[in-house]
């Protein structure tokens, strides 16, 4: 309804011309008729006759195709009747019907068997009707000749276009033909339109343009869009640094820097002034690829460009400082922020939590904390999730079931990522029990243990000895459709193995393998020490070389788990009780010749 307006506004401003004469028919569908170059004859008797009967027989809809099925005066001229009449009859119109009655006989021609309408027949007849306001009927007939015609067309459907250049409403036609072949995904086809409406000098197709480069936004990579965006600019449509800004961004989020700085760029050789959002566009672009120095660059130049940096721009840099735990610095800009009368929000200040929690900060978490209520500030699940992070970290679990406590009495319910941070927690300062707790209240609250709760119980469960415990959890990880990682598996074996169960450990094994994991040096080396504690040393050579039959590289602490239990089941001498020294072992020579001579010592003290 919009365009629409637009459309009859313009049409208000603009004299209509008659349409030229000497129209001729360029591209046909099934038929290869098409209208003559020839002066218009106002007494051609069959141009008379078929006006006379559309003007005796026309009613309004929805009788209006059945009339002239009934009228016998339509039925005598229909044989008669040739494209170039009916596209005369829209021209010259002769006796002024109105512009329904000859859309409407338009439509009943269309329908009989054997008549077929030239490509541009129907521009005339769109071109007609977008004169007399009918832009919806006309665009329908546009979007006909497309859906008909197909991809790839645009070429031989816009050759129908340029006899009428110059005409009432023939740049509505070029719109209205790029937008038809956008609407129907045919982006290739529009892009050609508007090259051909340069090429034969037409109008910039604006709202054809407009739509076109929204589509693409949507649909193209970042790149060709920006190089059809210069393109239409280069042609006179009118630059928007609205749309800049759209394309610095994606360009950011692709991690293509360099090329947003052209675009930014690109804002004042149009002559149009970067907005705030043009500079945190790019600032944040920077501060995101790790690039602070730039950052920084931008905001001097917003400031003495006279555009005052705002929230955004902060939180972008502080937030880049945060991340590369430049503490000071992000205070200072906290301060700087402040002082200019800015207000920081609920995300600088989470930033700030965040930056101190991860760098075991505690009591300046704490203090940004208090600073974010004084402020009036609510906090979110987000920041308290980082305060539970943060405390949990440093161990103190009674302040971190303090601040969930307070989350429930403002009415927020802990989710997914403060149970599994409370969990691991616990499980860090082996307190199995409360995380099994805590786990207990999270299948209350209808929440499912996801791949971090299940490996934060079962490392929890493996560290307290409770290897049962942990393989029930394992199993119950396998039953809601997560599969364990290397670590987890390993982990399992290793304490299995600390057990003095073996035989489970190399079940693991197996399972691991089945599962499509590649067992690690350090999953070898679990198990090599739990068979080198049970003194079956035949068994760790055998499992050394299966490691080297399937490529995994034993490392020294391989060689000497083995060394060492050859030393200890070996029944040395005495002179030969010093162990041997870690990382003195880099490879299976050496190895196997340290076991030989250790073997040979024994021999020597069992014969004396």
């Amino acid at each position: 309804m919009f365009r629409i307006e637009i459309l009859r506004s313009t049409l208000s401003r603009s004299r209509p011309q008659v349409l030229s004469r000497s129209s001729s028919l360029l591209s046909t569908w099934y038929s290869p008729e098409s209208i003559s170059h020839r002066q218009a004859d106002d007494d051609d008797p069959v141009l008379v006759r078929l006006s006379v009967a559309i003007r005796d027989s026309y009613k309004d809809p929805p009788l209006e195709l059945s009339s002239f099925t009934a009228c016998p005066s339509i039925k005598k001229v229909l044989p008669s009747l040739s494209v170039r009449h009916v596209v005369d009859l829209i021209n010259r119109n002769p006796l002024s019907l109105s512009h329904r009655s000859i859309f409407a006989f338009f439509k009943f021609i269309s329908s009989q068997p054997g008549f077929r309408f030239t490509v541009e027949s129907y521009f005339v007849m769109a071109r007609f009707l977008a004169v007399h306001e009918m832009f919806a009927e006309a665009e329908s007939l546009i979007g006909l000749v497309v859906s008909r015609r197909g991809k790839n067309s645009a070429s031989s459907v816009f050759s129908a276009l340029v006899e009428l250049r110059g005409t009432a409403m023939c740049d509505f036609l070029v719109d209205a033909l790029m937008i038809t072949y956008t609407d129907l995904g045919f982006i290739p086809d529009a892009i050609q339109c508007f090259r051909l409406s340069r090429k034969h000098k037409f109008a910039v197709p604006i709202r054809g343009c407009g739509n076109l480069l929204d589509r693409m936004m949507k649909l193209n990579p970042t790149g060709t869009v920006w190089g059809f965006y210069m393109e239409i600019l280069d042609a006179g449509y009118p630059s928007n640094v609205y749309v800049f800004n759209i394309l610095m961004n994606k360009f950011c989020k692709e991690g293509k820097i360099c090329v947003a700085q052209k675009v930014f760029d690109e804002i004042t050789k149009r002559s149009l002034r970067p907005t705030v959002v043009s500079f945190n566009t790019l600032i944040n672009g920077y501060c995101k690829s790790g690039n602070l120095d730039e950052g920084f660059r931008l905001k001097h130049r917003m400031e003495k460009s006279r555009t005052r940096p705002d929230v955004f721009t902060y939180s972008a840099l502080i937030n880049a400082l945060c991340k590369e735990n430049k503490m000071e610095g992000a205070h200072g800009l906290f301060d700087e922020m402040c002082e200019k009368g800015l207000s920081p929000n609920d995300v600088i200040f989470t930033t700030l939590i965040h930056g101190h929690s991860r760098n075991g900060q505690i009591e300046l978490m704490k203090e940004s904390y208090q600073k974010m209520l004084s402020r009036g500030l609510v906090p979110d699940i987000v920041l308290y999730n980082t305060l539970v992070n943060g405390f949990c970290k440093n161990g103190d679990l009674v302040a971190a079931r303090n601040i969930v406590d307070g989350m429930i009495h403002r009415g927020l319910r802990p989710d997914k990522v403060t149970y599994t941070t409370l969990i691991d927690g616990f499980c860090r300062v082996g307190d199995v029990e409360t995380a099994l707790e805590i786990r207990k209240k999270m299948d209350q609250d209808g929440l499912e243990l996801d791949r971090v709760s299940f490996s934060a119980l079962i490392c929890g469960m493996c560290k307290e000895g409770r290897v049962i415990d942990a393989e029930r959890a394992l199993r119950e990880m396998l039953r809601a459709g997560m599969k364990p990682d290397d670590v987890i598996y390993t982990m399992m074996m290793d304490a299995f193995c600390k057990k003095g169960d073996v035989q489970t450990g190399f079940k693991l094994l197996k399972e691991m393998q089945s599962d499509g994991h590649v067992p690690s040096v350090v999953t070898y080396n679990v198990l090599l020490n739990g068979l080198c504690k049970l003194g079956q040393m035949k068994n760790a050579d055998m499992l050394l070389d299966a490691m080297l039959n399937i490529g995994v590289v034993p490392d020294d602490i391989t060689y000497n788990i083995l060394l060492e239990g050859h030393h200890r089941h070996a029944n040395a001498s005495k002179l030969y009780n010093q162990k041997p020294e870690i990382g003195i072992v880099a490879d299976l020579a050496s190895y196997k010749s340290l076991v030989n001579e250790l073997y040979r010592a024994s021999k020597v003290h069992r014969n004396r």
